[in-house]
């Protein structure tokens, strides 16, 4: 009887002792998540594509990219604005939602 005591107050003590250590490790997990988001997205704002430089394959690379687009914003060059692309009916509205801060349109130095 003793031992069986004994035995539900253990139990009780790891139950407190695991409910209460679970949060902690639960929010440290959430934080480094965080950190590891916000130290990767300035990495993706410098590689923009440029419209008037990139090669076929880097616009291939673009998502909803394939051959007949990279083909076509290359036939369609130079743009003066990333917005052509829609303007001129170079890409449809949707590929362009998914690849607008994506790229860029730079101009040559004058």
């Amino acid at each position: 009887m003793h031992v069986k005591r004994l035995s539900s107050v253990l139990a009780v003590l790891m139950a407190s002792t695991l409910f209460s250590i679970l949060p902690a490790v639960a929010m440290q997990s959430a934080s480094s998540t965080k950190h590891a988001a916000k130290s990767s997205a300035p990495a993706a704002s410098t590689s923009l594509v440029d419209l008037n430089t990139a090669t076929k394959d880097q616009l291939k690379a673009l998502p909803g990219v394939g051959d007949v687009y990279a083909q076509k914003i290359i036939d369609g060059r130079p743009y003066a604005n990333k917005t052509q692309l829609k303007s001129k009916n170079i890409v449809p509205a949707a590929t362009y939602t998914k690849i607008s801060k994506l790229v860029i349109a730079n101009q040559p130095a004058k």
